[in-house]
């Protein structure tokens, strides 16, 4: 909303400023209709430009297609204005062509540098914002970091214990020795696995299902927990640890029905290029949250897609009475 009334406020100065010093030049009655007619087709060839030509083809590094369209924009668009000029101040002989190279200079060139510097300030706000997401990134990724230099108080002693406690775990206990063997593949992962910024779906989806499975041994046979992995989920790569969050979201929050369905369900989709994730589970009316403080929470992934996949997501939350349903979708490169 403040984007948008730094926008109305811009061309509302322009508007009056432009009208208050060329006025004079026009029929009476004419000027106010002329002035809209010249500042709507320059903000029209501005946001053409800004919002279609730049992020499709010059951030694409398509410089020759840019250039030409760009050009053939402005040349367009400072013809239209003057045939529609001619129509509003209703002169009966006008032709392009007489007196070419003025009308050129009056009407092409000064659009060309108007737009041109409406893209200038385009790529220096981009940059700028760019910067700022990368500084972000940088510190966010060093506090990471951190906080995981913190978790790995020698690990190689935590393995070793947990293996120590295997061993001990009566050999007929199979579900007990299972249990624990999930248990450290969570920790490997967290602690190996997710060093890098990107980690192969197929690994991000075994955690995810290892981390249910412990989940559900909280629950009793009143709970319903299903896990969909669409056939064409894999070959790519997304963030580590994007998605449990989202799942232990519903874990919290999932209804206690004692006479009633209780359930979890999680569907992973790969449709025309784009990963699907869809979380919906169970709550009961004016359930108040149980999440502790602290914990990673909706936020915290809100703002991981902000800075990792910017303009690239989609994050949809449905709260209704009886279900709370979570959809993420990322566009993959």
């Amino acid at each position: 909303m403040k984007y948008k009334l730094h926008h109305r406020l811009f061309w509302g100065v322009l508007f009056l400023g432009w009208h208050f010093f060329r006025y004079q030049s026009y029929p009476p009655g004419k000027g106010w209709w002329i002035t809209t007619l010249k500042v709507a087709d320059l903000a029209l060839m501005v946001y053409l430009t800004n919002y279609l030509l730049i992020p499709r083809f010059l951030y694409r590094k398509k410089y020759g297609w840019f250039a030409l369209l760009f050009v053939a924009l402005v040349f367009t668009f400072s013809i239209l204005k003057m045939y529609a000029e001619v129509a509003l101040l209703q002169w009966k002989h006008f032709s392009i062509w007489d007196r070419f190279k003025v009308r050129v200079y009056d009407n092409v060139i000064p659009h060309f540098l108007l737009v041109s510097t409406g893209a200038a300030i385009k790529l220096l706000t981009d940059y700028a914002n760019a910067q700022r997401r990368l500084g972000e990134m940088m510190k966010e990724k060093a506090e990471a970091e951190l906080n995981s230099l913190k978790s790995q108080i020698n690990p190689h002693f935590l393995f070793n214990s947990l293996n120590t406690i295997y061993f001990l775990i009566d050999k007929q206990n199979t579900a007990a020795r299972e249990t624990l063997l999930q248990f450290s593949h969570l920790l490997r992962y967290q602690l190996y696995d997710c060093n890098s910024n990107t980690i192969e779906i197929e690994k991000e989806v075994r955690y995810l299902q290892d981390d249910i499975r412990l989940q559900e041994l909280r629950k009793d046979s009143q709970y319903e927990i299903s896990v969909q992995v669409g056939e064409h989920v894999k070959g790519f790569r997304i963030t580590p640890l994007l998605l449990a969050p989202l799942v232990e979201n519903a874990f919290k929050h999932i209804s206690h029905h004692n006479d009633g369905c209780n359930f979890i369900h999680v569907a992973l989709n790969r449709i025309n290029g784009a990963f699907s994730f869809v979380v919906e589970n169970s709550k009961d009316d004016q359930q108040k949250s149980t999440e502790p403080k602290g914990g990673i929470g909706l936020n915290n992934v809100q703002r991981r897609l902000e800075l990792l996949y910017p303009g690239k997501y989609s994050l949809n939350i449905s709260n209704r009475a009886d279900t709370f349903t979570i959809e993420l979708n990322l566009q993959l490169s």
